[in-house]
């Protein structure tokens, strides 16, 4: 136990800071601002971004400051959903979190940052990211090495203001001026090589400068912080015209958007976001009053770049050159954002303007009404490309068009029709209806049978896990579906730690870590033990508050989860199931204890579901079912056991009312 508590508990020199930036810390807030929730009763619910979420899985309390997916178990408090979701180190999070609330944070005593021995951490790219942008920047105003760079911006219309929004700068024109920069802070080039912003010389292991000469557009984390650039040259005869920061710690090329982070209130409030293709087509479309855009860093719309978006909005309008390359693109997109549910239209802008993109028409005049109409304008995605088919085959006969109908369904099946949520798919079955002019009917028959269990099920039909199981996150495998007597009592005490308080050492015994075979209950219980031994209550608000452990944190918010569904987080309906549970768990014992078991097996459990409490049916009377084993006398004659059968029923009835699926009464 000692152990645990040594390995798994917060510093003690943070445990101060963590509890008041905890308390500061508004989870909806937080969460909010990377998916779109919506208030359901005295909760939260949205789309959970830790796995292929369709339909709304993931609920946030704020009474409790938690959060909790239903489908792939993923739970914690505000601390575990900004480092899973934005990929941070504890301390990374603690401070991220500090400047957000405004708490000042414990100076840290220095030392220990040695790159050469342990490689530089994430804050150490980062902060290299945000030196070169400090460089960038301050060459673009120089007057000398900045007058070319500052002629294009003049050029191409950016505005002084959008300049400074997107942090746009300059590199230099020679192989050495961000290594000038960085030896004379002192920094270490080698944290700067990793970050993409130096490469390494092979004639004598020196550096160069990764830009020169270009134009240097910042790219951004969905929080703001500079992750990698984008380079625009400056030189019509240098190649290629574009280059991006390598792919590193920091930046991941297929899942970044850029400004993002610039134009997430916007597109959280429209419910709509703009996809251009370039990073002066973005500026063009936020200065000219379109705050809703982003842009791919030459790629390929991802799946990455869809689930970034469907947490933020409901309608996706990609805007594409009319020409081939442009309907190939389109394509490429139907694969990505078919199946999500999002409403997705194409723009194009060569049936409203002769200009070739967002950045040339919004510097006309009138061009933001003009492309405020092509935007209207949008078509469906799936209207669009059966547009494409009837022009390509106008003239054709029927035989022709059947072929084509029927090859159009086929790939929409391979883009994922079948496994589309009933309701969407009934959806698009009669906008294919309407478009292909074939009855509903015919289409539903042409679909395969859709998948047999929910997407991204990772929770789904969950058993016992092994002692030493655990996901490639870290965290534990999930709470199992069945849970015993004991694992509701455990699921109880986190509900209200004064509960434990009301165990006798009997009880106590019944949810020592020993009681359990699954990872998750027994690394709770080990973690309960570790703060009554430090004389505190063991609620999940100062469980999570001692330790770091993200494995230990979410089984612990997500047992907490299931037994508040079951009570409704009504207070005297948990005392009520607490009784019940101790009751039922010290049967369980005792029936284990005669029968020569060293633990509770299936009979043990209560229910048999996830959703089954202790009030729900679990064999005769709702009680353990009695185990009977040949050669050995019955327990009770039949007379004792229908005369006790007779008060379990009366009790039961008092405490849990007529029907049994309904949870005990106070």
């Amino acid at each position: 136990m000692g152990q645990l508590s040594r390995s798994n508990s917060i510093p003690f020199g943070d445990r101060g800071d963590v509890d008041r930036v905890k308390d500061a810390a508004d989870i909806v807030r937080i969460v909010g601002e990377v998916v779109a929730l919506k208030s359901k009763g005295r909760e939260y619910v949205g789309l959970c971004p830790f796995h292929d979420d369709h339909t709304p899985s993931m609920c946030v309390v704020p009474s409790k400051q938690i959060f909790h997916c239903f489908v792939c178990q993923s739970s914690g408090d505000v601390f575990s959903f900004v480092r899973r979701f934005h990929k941070m180190e504890f301390r990374e999070a603690l401070e991220f979190l500090a400047d957000r609330t405004g708490v000042a944070l414990t100076p840290r005593r220095a030392g220990g940052g040695d790159v050469a021995a342990s490689g530089p951490t994430r804050n150490d790219l980062l902060g290299a990211a945000a030196t070169a942008q400090d460089f960038f920047r301050s060459i673009l105003a120089h007057p000398e090495h900045g007058r070319v760079g500052r002629g294009i911006v003049e050029r191409r219309r950016i505005s002084s203001e959008m300049a400074v929004q997107f942090g746009v700068g300059a590199a230099p024109d020679r192989w050495d001026g961000l290594l000038l920069y960085i030896k004379s802070k002192g920094l270490d080039p080698r944290v700067f090589i990793e970050a993409g912003l130096l490469k390494r010389r092979e004639s004598d292991g020196g550096s160069y400068d990764a830009f020169r000469n270009r134009l240097m557009f910042p790219i951004q984390d969905r929080l703001g912080r500079v992750i990698a650039f984008g380079g625009r040259r400056i030189n019509d005869e240098d190649e290629p015209k574009y280059i991006n920061s390598p792919e590193s710690r920091l930046f991941d090329k297929s899942g970044t958007l850029y400004a993002l982070p610039l134009a997430s209130r916007a597109i959280q409030e429209s419910r709509t976001a703009i996809i251009t293709e370039g990073y002066t087509d973005v500026i063009a479309c936020h200065q000219g009053g379109f705050r809703n855009a982003v842009a791919t860093l030459g790629t390929a719309l991802t799946a990455k770049h869809a689930t970034l978006l469907r947490g933020v909005c409901e309608k996706v309008l990609l805007l594409f050159d009319g020409d081939e390359a442009g309907q190939r693109a389109a394509d490429r997109a139907a694969s990505v954002f078919f199946s999500e549910p999002l409403d997705v239209a194409i723009v194009t802008l060569d049936k409203h303007t002769d200009a070739k993109d967002p950045d040339e028409l919004l510097k006309r005049e009138g061009g933001a009404e003009i492309f405020a109409k092509a935007l209207a304008g949008a078509v469906d995605l799936l209207e669009y490309r059966f547009a494409r088919i009837r022009e390509r085959l106008s003239g054709s006969g029927m035989a022709a068009m059947s072929r084509a109908i029927d090859a159009e369904i086929e790939a929409l099946i391979g883009l994922g029709l079948k496994d589309v949520p009933p309701v969407r798919q009934r959806l698009i079955i009669r906008r294919l209806s309407e478009l292909a002019g074939v009855d509903e009917a015919t289409l539903q028959r042409a679909i395969p049978a859709g998948r047999s269990g929910p997407r991204g099920g990772a929770g789904q039909g969950a058993g016992r896990a092994s002692a030493s199981e655990r996901n490639e996150d870290g965290s534990l495998a999930p709470i199992p579906q069945r849970l015993s007597a004991a694992a509701h009592l455990l699921g109880c005490v986190l509900c209200d730690g004064n509960l434990h308080v009301a165990l006798e050492l009997e009880g106590r015994r019944l949810i020592e870590p020993e009681r359990f075979e699954e990872s998750s209950l027994r690394a709770i219980a080990e973690a309960v033990v570790v703060l009554v031994r430090e004389g505190m209550a063991p609620s999940l608000n100062v469980l999570l508050s001692s330790t770091d452990d993200e494995g230990v944190r979410g089984a612990a918010v997500s047992l907490s989860s299931r037994v508040d569904l079951e009570t409704d987080r009504d207070s005297e309906r948990l005392a009520a199931h607490f009784r019940e549970c101790l009751r039922r768990a010290k049967m369980d014992k005792s029936v284990a204890s005669r029968l020569g078991l060293a633990r509770g097996r299936e009979a043990d459990s209560v229910g048999g579901s996830s959703d089954a409490g202790p009030g729900s049916d679990a064999g005769a009377g709702g009680l353990v079912p009695e185990v009977k084993l040949e050669g050995q006398p019955q327990a009770r004659s039949d007379t004792t056991s229908a005369m006790a059968r007779l008060m379990e029923a009366r009790n039961r009835h008092k405490t849990l009312g007529a029907d049994r699926r309904q949870l005990p009464r106070g």
